[in-house]
C-alpha cells in the first residue's frame, strides 16, 4: 500500500449499459444540461458536495470533447442541486465513457438525487452509443459507492492498494 502520497484513485467499471433501470425524475426536481453562465452553478455544487474547489475551466471546462448536453444537473425551482457528467475523454474508446463529476448538495442528501443523476448520466452515455463506463471515485465516498454497486459498477483493481482498500469499504458499506 502506498503510504508515502496520496491514495490512487479507486476505479469502477460497470460492463454494460443496457440493463439500467429507467430514469424518474424525483417529484419537484428537474433535469436539465449545462446552459452558458453555468460555471459558477458547477463550481459551487462541486465545492459544496466534495467540500473542496475545483474550477469548471480547469477541470473540464476547456476540454475539446465537452458537449453541454452532457454536464447534467437536477434543479429545485432554478437551483441546481445534483450533477454529473457523462465524460468522453481521449483515453476511452466510443464504447465507454467516465460517470464524471457526480456530486449533489449536503442538504439534499439522502433524497435519492444521487442516485437519479447518475442514472440520467449513464441514460445519456447510452443515448450517444456508449456501451460500458467507468469511473473514479474515493474511499470515503461511501454513498455514492453504494449507489454505484447497487447499479452493477464492480471494482477494477489498477493498484497494489485496491484489494484491502475495497475490502474494507465492502465491509463498512455492509455495517450501515
Amino acid at each position: 500500500m502506498n503510504v508515502d502520497g496520496p491514495l490512487s484513485k479507486l476505479i469502477m467499471k460497470k460492463e454494460t449499459l443496457f440493463d439500467l433501470p429507467a430514469f424518474h425524475c424525483p417529484t419537484g426536481y428537474r433535469i436539465r444540461h449545462f446552459e452558458p453562465g453555468d460555471e459558477r452553478n458547477w463550481e459551487d455544487l462541486i465545492r459544496l458536495s466534495y467540500t473542496r474547489e475545483v474550477d469548471f475551466g480547469q477541470k473540464i471546462g476547456t476540454y475539446s470533447l465537452l458537449f453541454p448536453d452532457r454536464i447534467l444537473f437536477l434543479c429545485r425551482g432554478e437551483q441546481p442541486v445534483a450533477t454529473a457528467t457523462a465524460w468522453q475523454t481521449d483515453k476511452a474508446d466510443d464504447s465507454g465513457w467516465y460517470l464524471h463529476m457526480v456530486g449533489v448538495l449536503p442538504e439534499y442528501s439522502g433524497k435519492g438525487l444521487g442516485f437519479a443523476i447518475t442514472i440520467a448520466a449513464l441514460h445519456k452515455m447510452r443515448e450517444v452509443g456508449c456501451e460500458l463506463a467507468f469511473l473514479e471515485t474515493d474511499d470515503f465516498r461511501l454513498p455514492a459507492i453504494r449507489i454505484y454497486l447497487k447499479l452493477g459498477f464492480q471494482p477494477v483493481y489498477k493498484d497494489e492498494s485496491h484489494p484491502a482498500r475495497w475490502e474494507r469499504i465492502v465491509q463498512l458499506i455492509s455495517q450501515r
